[in-house]
């Protein structure tokens, strides 16, 4: 399976942008890692309240499997987070680079 990459953007609940980075950091990172995603870079556009990240996976499972495998693992269940109570709206696309 060629490498895939998903460019995210999510728009933040007013005033949880900081709350949001700060558990993506320390709870979403290490598990997306551990399941074998990479993730290529992530940056807040504070003027628009905007959480914006590149995650990509290359393997032989595809992204939407092994991002199945992510949403129903032991590990994320005990996050207890919840993407809605930070999250107004997320627009998730697959972009591929050429440079």
């Amino acid at each position: 399976m060629a490498k895939t990459t998903q460019l995210r953007t999510y728009t933040v609940r007013d005033g949880m942008l900081d709350e949001w980075v700060e558990r993506w950091r320390r709870e979403i990172v290490p598990l997306r890692l551990k399941l074998g995603f990479t993730i290529d870079g992530a940056w807040v556009d504070r003027e628009r309240g905007q959480f914006v990240w590149l995650i990509s996976c290359d393997g032989p499972e595809t992204f939407a499997e092994r991002n199945a495998a992510y949403w129903s693992s032991p590990e994320r269940e005990a996050m207890n987070l919840d993407p809605d109570d930070y999250l107004v709206r997320t627009e998730d696309r697959v972009v591929e680079q050429v440079y």
